[in-house]
Parts: C-alpha cells; sequence; structure tokens
C-alpha cells in the first residue's frame, strides 16, 4: 500500500494547534486534543446580496463571482432590464433591444462580456432573434431556426452552444414540446440530434457544449424525471431523476451538475446532484421557488437569483458552495437595544466602540435630546450628556469614544439659533468648541476626527424658509475651523445627505436636494462620481470614499448599497427599514443605531463576507 506522503506529498505532521491557513490534500495530528485532522469538504446554500429588481424567468449566465442578469419576466410581465453581479452586489446595466414581452421564457449561455439570449416571447410577441452582450450593450444576431421559449441554454461559451426543446405556439391551448436540438457557433444556427422525449421548462448543464450537454425533468405536458445526455451527434437516455419536476434552476457539466428547487406539482426547496452516471441528495435551498432558467457557475459554486416565490416574484439571491471552506455570506444582524427612542440621531466610531449622541426622543413629542450613549459591540451605556439639545446635527464620523466631535444641528422646536457650534468630547465630558463659520446649520454630513474633519452642505434658513442648501466645505484642525475657498465648494447642495470618509477623501451621497448624486472630495475639490441605485436621504453610510456602505434611508427603506470607488451594487438589507439613524463603522463592519422606523431603538451590525477553511476530524483506525 502506497504511503500518504507518495500519494500527496507531504507527511502528516504532529501539531499543538491547527495550522491558521491549511492547504488542499493537507493533514495533521492535533496533539492536543489526540485528533486527526485536515480539510473537509463542506456544502451549502447561503444568502447574498438581492438582485435589483424583483423578477423570474431571467436568462441568467456567466460564474458565481461575475454574472448577467438578463431580460426575463416581472411582476407586471416581460422586462429588458440587464442586471450584472461583481462578486458582491448587483446594479443595473444597459437594457436588451428587443421588446419587453419577446423576452419572457428566455435562457443565456456564455459569460459576462460574451453572452447571449435567443428566441423567447410570450403569445403573439414569439421571436426568433438572437441577441449578444459585451458586457456594456446588446446586439443582434441571427435569428434560431425554430422559435422556441421554455427552452434550455447550455454553454460556457455562447460560440459552442445549444438550445434544446422548449415550447412553440399555439399557446395557450394546445402547446406543442419540441425536441429540437439547435446549436449556435456565435454567428450561425444549425440543427442537430433530436431528443428522445420533448420537454419545457426543463434543466441541463449550465457549462455544456455542442458536444456535451445535459437535459432532464421539465414538462412532456406532463411532468418527467427523464434524463438524456448528448453527444453532438445524438441523444442518449440515462438516469433518471428521482422525482418528476419542472422549473428546477441548474448548474454544471454534462457529469458534474446540480439542480434546484421546481415543481412537483408543489414548490420545492430540494437540491439534487448528478455525477454523470448517478443522482444524490444535496443541502436544500432557504426558499422554495419557481427559478426558469436564471442559471450561473457550477455544480460547486452556483448561484440562483429572483423567481416566483410563494407570494410573487423575488429579488432573493442565494449561493451553493461545495469546497473546503465554511463560507458564511455579508448580512445584518441585530446588536444592543438603543436605550433611548430616537430619531435624527449622529454618532462615531466602530462597530464595537461607537458613541451616538443628541436626536429627537421618538414616538411622542419629538423633543429634541442631548444624551450621549457608548457601545461596546453588545450593549450601550449611558454618558455625560452634550452641553445643547440638538438634533440633524453632524458628527466626526471617525472619532471615537474619547475623542468625538458634534457639529451645528437644530434647537428644539427647530429653532436655527447657536446651531453652528460644536463640541467636543474627551471620554469624560463635552466642552464647547468653536462655531461652525457657516450660518445656522440642519444637516449630518460630516467625516474626519476631532482633530482632523470636514463637513460640508447642508441647510440654512429658519422652518418654513426657501431651501438654502449650503455649497461650502469646511475642515477643522481641533482647534479652528476654516470654511474654503469657492473652488472648494460642493456641486449640489443638499442636507440629510450621509457622508463617510477623511478630511481628504471623503463621498457624499444622495439626500434632499440630490435625488442620486454621489460626490467625492480629493482634499481640494469635488466631482461628481456614478449615480446611486436608489435615491433617499436621511441615509447612513461606512467605509472609505473607494470602499463604503449606504443603508437605510427615508420612506423608510432597508436597502444596501456598496460603493468600489467607480460604481454601485447591492448588498444584504437591514432587517429593519429606517431612517435618521446614527452610522459609523466600515464598508465590511458597520453600525446602524435607532432612527425613525417600526423600530426606533433598534441597533444592527453589517459583516461583510467571511470565508474560513473548514476543518474537519477523521478517524486514525
Amino acid at each position: 500500500m502506497a504511503a500518504y506522503k507518495d500519494l500527496v506529498g507531504q507527511k502528516i505532521t504532529v501539531v499543538t494547534s491547527n495550522p491558521p491557513e491549511p492547504k488542499t490534500g493537507q493533514m495533521w495530528y492535533n496533539s492536543s486534543d489526540g485528533k486527526l485532522r485536515g480539510l473537509g469538504v463542506t456544502e451549502a446554500w447561503a444568502s447574498d446580496s438581492s438582485t435589483v429588481n424583483v423578477s423570474q424567468g431571467r436568462a441568467g449566465f456567466g460564474s458565481q463571482t461575475a454574472a448577467v442578469a438578463g431580460p426575463g419576466a416581472g411582476p407586471g410581465g416581460g422586462i429588458q432590464v440587464t442586471e450584472e453581479y461583481n462578486g458582491s452586489g448587483w446594479s443595473n446595466g444597459n437594457n436588451s433591444t428587443r421588446s419587453a414581452d419577446e423576452n419572457r421564457y428566455v435562457a443565456g449561455a456564455g459569460t459576462p462580456t460574451a453572452g447571449a439570449i435567443a428566441s423567447g416571447g410570450y403569445p403573439g410577441t414569439m421571436t426568433a432573434e438572437t441577441e449578444e452582450y459585451d458586457g456594456t450593450s446588446w446586439t443582434a444576431g441571427n435569428n434560431i431556426g425554430t422559435a422556441v421559449r421554455s427552452y434550455v441554454f447550455d454553454g460556457a461559451s455562447y460560440t459552442s452552444a445549444l438550445v434544446t426543446g422548449g415550447n412553440s405556439q399555439p399557446y395557450p391551448g394546445t402547446s406543442t414540446q419540441v425536441t429540437t436540438t439547435q446549436i449556435y457557433d456565435g454567428t450561425n444556427w444549425t440543427t442537430g440530434g433530436a431528443m428522445n422525449t420533448g420537454r419545457r421548462n426543463h434543466s441541463g448543464s449550465s457549462q455544456g457544449s455542442e458536444t456535451a450537454s445535459l437535459v432532464t425533468s421539465g414538462n412532456v405536458p406532463g411532468l418527467t424525471a427523464n434524463t438524456e445526455e448528448y453527444n453532438g451527434t445524438s441523444w442518449t437516455e440515462v438516469t433518471n431523476q428521482p422525482v418528476a419536476i419542472a422549473y428546477q434552476g441548474y448548474a454544471g457539466t454534462q457529469t458534474n451538475t446540480i439542480v434546484w428547487n421546481g415543481y412537483t406539482p408543489t414548490v420545492v426547496t430540494t437540491t439534487l446532484g448528478y455525477d454523470g452516471s448517478s443522482w444524490s441528495s444535496k443541502p436544500a435551498v432557504a426558499l422554495g421557488r419557481l427559478n426558469y432558467h436564471n442559471n450561473s457557475g457550477t455544480a460547486s459554486s452556483a448561484m440562483i437569483f429572483g423567481g416566483e416565490g410563494p407570494s410573487g416574484n423575488v429579488s432573493t439571491v442565494e449561493q451553493f458552495n461545495s469546497s473546503t471552506n465554511s463560507i458564511t455570506a455579508a448580512a445584518w444582524a441585530s446588536g444592543g437595544t438603543y436605550p433611548i427612542n430616537a430619531g435624527d440621531i449622529t454618532g462615531a466610531g466602530t462597530q464595537t466602540a461607537a458613541i451616538c449622541q443628541n436626536g429627537r426622543q421618538y414616538p411622542g413629542p419629538n423633543g429634541t435630546i442631548n444624551n450621549t450613549n457608548t457601545y461596546d459591540g453588545s450593549s450601550w451605556t449611558a454618558a455625560p450628556t452634550t452641553g445643547t439639545s440638538k438634533w440633524n446635527r453632524a458628527s466626526a464620523k471617525n472619532g471615537s469614544q474619547t475623542a468625538a466631535l458634534a457639529v451645528g444641528g437644530t434647537g428644539p422646536g427647530g429653532a436655527p439659533a447657536s446651531t453652528s457650534n460644536s463640541e467636543e468630547y474627551d471620554g469624560s465630558s463635552w466642552s464647547e468648541g468653536p462655531n461652525y463659520p457657516v450660518a445656522a446649520q440642519f444637516f449630518d454630513q460630516a467625516t474626519g476626527t476631532q482633530t482632523a474633519g470636514l463637513a460640508v452642505s447642508g441647510y440654512s434658513g429658519p422652518p418654513g424658509a426657501a431651501p438654502n442648501y449650503l455649497l461650502t466645505t469646511c475642515t477643522y484642525d481641533g482647534t479652528d475651523w476654516t470654511a474654503l475657498s469657492s473652488p472648494s465648494n460642493l456641486g449640489d447642495g443638499a442636507f440629510a445627505s450621509t457622508m463617510t470618509g477623511t478630511q481628504t477623501a471623503a463621498i457624499i451621497f444622495n439626500g434632499t436636494g440630490r435625488a442620486t448624486a454621489v460626490e467625492s472630495w480629493n482634499g481640494s475639490s469635488w466631482s461628481e462620481q456614478a449615480l446611486m441605485i436608489t435615491p433617499r436621504t436621511a441615509a447612513g453610510s461606512a467605509g472609505t470614499y473607494t470602499d463604503a456602505i449606504v443603508y437605510g434611508g427615508e420612506g423608510p427603506t432597508s436597502v444596501t448599497e456598496g460603493w468600489d470607488g467607480t460604481s454601485f451594487s447591492t448588498r444584504s438589507s437591514m432587517a429593519n427599514s429606517v431612517y435618521g439613524h446614527a452610522s459609523c463603522g466600515t464598508s465590511s463592519a458597520a453600525l446602524a443605531t435607532a432612527g425613525f422606523g417600526p423600530s426606533s431603538t433598534a441597533t444592527e451590525e453589517f459583516t461583510g463576507e467571511t470565508i474560513v477553511a473548514n476543518i474537519a476530524d477523521f478517524a486514525t483506525s
């Protein structure tokens, strides 16, 4: 018998603690607990950032880290919108040029920069047109030979892909399930071998090719478990699925594929794997839905987006992983309850060491408060109050529990008097600082630290007066405020925006008067950036000017977006819809505190995706 070292090229070592970064195939004996250990494979579905739009039947293609959700169907019919996934979240791309209803019941093949969809449609709008996507826009290709819908489009590359089955008109009425195989080489369509069983709403192998493809399940028009493999010439019946089913999602190759969800005739969460000869059970998905053809990825790293859930179309995304790593998706979780019902509150610090102050008590008389509280990552503790009661104050977001800065704000009843003052906190008490150099403020746009602060924009004027959105940018050095000259002015004045970053590298999002406008600051001037996906005011933000998240906002909403320095994409939504909340932290460890919404004392903590080695125990005999 061969020795372990001869098989894998390394010995089993004796250690007193597990290695911090084990390698695939590595094994060790932990003498501290008497265990033989190594990396074990784990399989699981986990939630991920939702798509921008609720939908079903999207023509998906790509991988788990770079995918396209093409056109398909929405709550009211066909949709033309394209969404792109960057490994963290979704953003809108350019629309399909085909009509909305022509994009229903369609499938896709290829990659995010070289993908294609073909045929599809709805009664009266069936199309034979092929459309190709280059990562930016859609262009028409040559027509498919037989127009179909509810088909499978298999191909890791759309230049070696095939459309199988589907149904042709007339519909409704007698629906014809075709046995046709139609092969696309990136330019022309040709006809391949016919399937043994015609079907629609079936599954396949998303990473297949014109010489190695798979079809399984579907409507014939009743439900079937029939499975067939294609060798480039003909189809051969192989082992049936364990259950007759339709409307499954699918990903993988002819000899290594997974299928999930579907209709039996009840909606199920089942996941099954096929290894080229037999079927096996896999972990179930969380949400039962009919997915149609939004396949992306492989049998070990698949992704599902949208679909028709129990209450209609959804934007929910789940990812399947089979690997030696345990992956925990980014998510919001409940933190310690804030001791006061408060909105229009401000704060600073980190997720495990934060400070919040001022605001308006809510619900009730909405009285302005001067309360201060600190957070240790699990609970809030009362701290000395500020010298004045204010709401809608600004806070140096990168400050700390021993060096905080609050500036501006609105007094009781919305009175503008004395609202340009600033206060500093040293961990024991608040003390009056120099006045902010611009007239009365009603804003929360500030960031930086107590000795290197930045504040900008806002609202000046008494309640009921015409809006006077300020453009002035001001800096603070721990002693004096300085109003910078006009070349440093913000491009679009607003209030109830949110800002994060440092004194020399910051970014400001949305706000009243700004719609979806975003501007970044380089220490001397502001410049316009890409627009946000969702317009919002009184939101929270955390992170840097090139790596940030924005969450919540008036509505209220729970929507979260990420910013990578170039564009926005979706992130996991908050549990609560909220606005006027305090925010601080980083893009992977953010904090949202109190605010107006269903719960005005809630604290939520955002944690980015984590990947850790899955260390397993092995038998020694």
